[in-house]
């Protein structure tokens, strides 16, 4: 079997190529099969949550004012600005999606930019909170849990009650490398899309990314009510 090419001119001008792979016959052939592979493996990723997500609930259970007073610790409203970044993340990375549809090559470049600078902003934040716990004596997983003054008096008389800061630190920090990898996916994205790689006749990275992105999104949506608002 041959290689076929799409040759696909772009609004700013040029052409760009892209050389379906031998073992399929057409371009949409490839492209769905890409978007089933992806799926696969976005299923294993739900897995993993999954199952951080079942600790969570059956810990919380055993160790409900563990959790109560753990949760009580967070400052919600830098989770909620988090959330609000992951979402405007999520429709600008749609509308990079779109741009890449539409051969918008400039367009592209620049929702996929805000992407990144939503999802810098994410980190940000991250880094703030877990700085903040840092400074005051809290710890995931080294043997030491010495809240100092300012959160002691909470956190007295309880079982285990590193155990809720392990979990978030498990969590938010898996994500947070999600989020990581996510933006270094996007970061390529615009690299190759300020060349005009990606177009209306192929734009696979692009959607397979923005799905990424949306499942990340999507973790992060259920990860805040669980441990800011829940317990």
């Amino acid at each position: 079997m041959g290689h076929s090419t799409i040759v696909t001119p772009t609004p700013q001008g040029g052409f760009q190529t892209h050389t379906v792979a031998h073992h399929f016959k057409t371009a949409e052939q490839e492209f769905q099969s890409a978007k089933l592979a992806f799926w696969l493996f976005l299923a294993t990723e739900v897995m993993l949550f999954g199952g951080l997500f079942a600790a969570y609930i059956y810990y919380h259970d055993v160790y409900p004012e563990t959790f109560q007073k753990g949760g009580a610790l967070l400052d919600w409203k830098l989770g909620a600005l988090n959330t609000g970044l992951l979402l405007t993340s999520s429709w600008t990375m749609a509308m990079g999606v779109r741009a890449s549809q539409l051969s918008q090559r400039k367009q592209l470049v620049w929702w996929l930019v805000a992407t990144v600078v939503c999802a810098a902003g994410f980190m940000v934040v991250k880094y703030i909170e877990y700085s903040t716990k840092y400074h005051h004596g809290i710890f995931a997983f080294t043997g030491l849990f010495s809240p100092d003054d300012h959160y002691a008096p909470d956190l007295q008389g309880l079982a285990y009650p590193q155990l809720y800061f392990n979990l978030y630190f498990t969590m938010t920090g898996i994500h947070g490398l999600h989020v990581l990898i996510g933006m270094i996916a996007i970061a390529w994205l615009i690299w190759r899309g300020a060349q005009g790689r990606f177009h209306s006749g192929w734009y696979t990275p692009v959607e397979l990314v923005g799905l990424y992105w949306h499942v990340v999104d999507l973790i992060w949506i259920f990860l805040f009510p669980l441990l800011y608002l829940v317990p």
